[in-house]
């Protein structure tokens, strides 16, 4: 088991995906897209350090409370954190789930020498959304993307291109949080209010 750094978890969330999916958000990233609609979590800093096998018990136990379709990793930068999140993509993998990845980087350049465990969790996604955050391509039809340079990649069959344009039953969440914050979730911006 890995070391993840972890900024956000939400056990169930139809926001963040195809269906009701577990989801989770990495702390760190080395991109500045202008515009990041989760730009507090690009600072590398320690959030909440926990081991893999720790959110695969999470996981496990989200799938018993709740009839999850899937696994969702977002950030920050996957990829900065790819030998973790591969531990519990085939975890999820192999409880029937799916599991999609958000990175700001290329497909071409997601090789192992750059980004430890990236083939391995590349072996363990079902989609694979990249690119850049670009503020000035706004993306209007698709689902779940800011920008329309973000592409998707179908490593498997699971999904296919019907899922982008699919109409939505829920695009984003508001939920209010034990310290009576409201959350919103699923947007292109995240907002926080007390």
């Amino acid at each position: 088991m890995h070391w993840l750094n972890i900024a956000k978890i939400l056990a169930a969330t139809e926001a963040e995906g195809p269906g009701l999916r577990f989801v989770i958000w990495v702390q760190g990233c080395l991109k500045r897209c202008i515009g990041c609609c989760n730009g507090d979590l690009l600072k590398i800093k320690p959030v909440h350090i926990c081991r893999s096998n720790e959110i695969i018990m999470k996981l496990i136990e989200s799938k018993k409370q709740y009839p999850l379709e899937g696994l969702t990793f977002l950030g920050g930068e996957p990829m900065l954190q790819a030998d973790g999140l591969a531990d519990i993509a085939e975890a999820a993998q192999n409880l029937g789930l799916s599991v999609i990845c958000f990175s700001g980087y290329q497909k071409y350049e997601l090789i192992e020498e750059q980004f430890i465990g990236s083939q391995r969790l590349l072996a363990a996604t079902d989609l694979l959304i990249t690119g850049e955050f670009d503020q000035t391509k706004t993306e209007t039809i698709r689902n779940w993307v800011g920008s329309t340079n973000q592409q998707f990649h179908y490593l498997t069959d699971r999904y296919n291109v019907e899922i982008e344009t699919r109409p939505l039953t829920v695009t984003n969440e508001w939920r209010i949080n034990l310290d009576n914050k409201i959350v919103g979730n699923g947007l292109p911006f995240e907002i926080t209010m007390k």
